[in-house]
């Protein structure tokens, strides 16, 4: 029997891997899993939401720790585990620095490994820090690289990877989202979050929800996105509802600059479940997230992206998103922009799949070895 390991460390990865573990599950396939636990808290949230119970927890995390610091921690305690289970492969995820240091630690071990969402790309080593440069270093690394859309497939394919290496499957995070939005519709599903944001969030006012955590954006360009939320909120007709992320860089200038102002609801950080139901909520998106991105489509909803560049243009070029950067004066020119004159997109196919990757990848897997 195929044994795989599926190995994640941050709540996005987790997000993401957890409808293909379950469908791993109720393959012919053993399954073991190891968070690194680079994302303590936001972590658990999602592993309780999707039932999932790590065979293996790292627990690396500490407070403010290097990204050197971070490698070397993973290096060394993933080396242990591929030794003990001696998988046949090792599923790894995305950009995250636990994803190319345990595709490192495997190599070195002549582990074959498959890459999730492979093929993404700026190409500006800068942006996104360092999630760039840790998805190509995984793609040196691996065996096969699992692509969510044909063009992160024609970027390896230029990069030298062979076709043969390359299967396109969608992304599963739409996977996941619409597994979610089922989950959370019907009618006996309870959450004291989602109860408590109804009785907060004003009816009747245009959402606009906000997300934040880029390294690249932790002062100025943070700083700028918040004075012109200040700017928008001055508008009677919207609430602004900004889940503010743990990191204490974020936290800073967030709290600083936008607590106790009209129109505008800060809160902590919120479980999945809780944040798909604010972004079926929404009118307009703003964020600097990936993921989002890529499950706004699926839900119609305008995303404006405090990016210069971002590794999934698909969306930008379908007209789903738009990117804004970090200049107050285009962030305010757009956010209006859209609230006067949104009503619906008239392309309403998402380019990042329809939700069936997870299947398409533990079927290719259940073939070939």
């Amino acid at each position: 029997m195929l044994k795989i390991l599926l190995c994640f460390g941050t709540r996005p990865e987790a997000i993401k891997m957890a409808t293909l573990y379950h469908e791993l599950q109720r393959s012919n396939i053993e399954v073991k899993v190891c968070v690194t636990a680079q994302h303590r808290q936001m972590l658990d949230q999602v592993l309780d939401f999707f039932e999932i119970v790590p065979d293996y927890d790292l627990d690396i995390m500490q407070s403010n720790q290097s990204l050197n610091g971070l490698s070397v921690k993973i290096l060394s305690e993933i080396d242990e585990v591929l030794k003990v289970e001696k998988p046949d492969l090792v599923l790894v995820h995305g950009d995250t620095t636990s994803s190319s240091m345990v595709a490192l630690a495997a190599f070195h071990l002549g582990i074959k490994v498959g890459h999730v969402e492979a093929g993404l790309r700026t190409y500006n080593k800068k942006a996104p820090f360092p999630e760039e440069i840790n998805r190509q270093l995984t793609a040196r690394l691996v065996d096969v690289h699992f692509t969510p859309t044909a063009e992160a497939t024609q970027n390896l394919l230029r990069e030298g990877i062979l076709q043969k290496d390359i299967i396109e499957t969608g992304n599963t995070v739409i996977d996941t989202l619409l597994w979610t939005i089922d989950k959370i519709s019907k009618v006996d599903y309870y959450h004291l979050e989602i109860e408590k944001l109804k009785r907060e969030i004003p009816s009747g006012k245009k959402v606009i929800l906000v997300t934040g955590h880029r390294r690249e954006n932790f002062e100025v360009g943070l700083k700028n996105l918040c004075v012109a939320l200040l700017d928008i909120s001055k508008r009677e007709d919207v609430i602004i509802v900004y889940p503010f992320h743990l990191n204490p860089n974020v936290k800073k200038t967030v709290y600083n600059l936008l607590s106790n102002k009209q129109n505008i609801l800060l809160i902590p950080p919120v479980s999945y479940p809780v944040f798909v139901w604010l972004m079926q909520q929404s009118f307009l998106i703003m964020t600097d997230s990936g993921g989002i991105q890529e499950e706004a489509p699926s839900l119609g909803k305008p995303v404006l992206v405090t990016r210069d560049v971002s590794e999934r243009p698909e969306g930008v070029k379908a007209g789903f998103c738009t990117l804004v950067g970090t200049d107050t004066n285009k962030i305010i020119v757009k956010i209006e922009d859209i609230l006067n004159n949104f009503t619906s997109f008239e392309n309403t196919i998402n380019p990042y799949g329809n939700g069936d990757a997870s299947k398409l990848i533990v079927k290719y897997l259940s073939k070939q070895y």
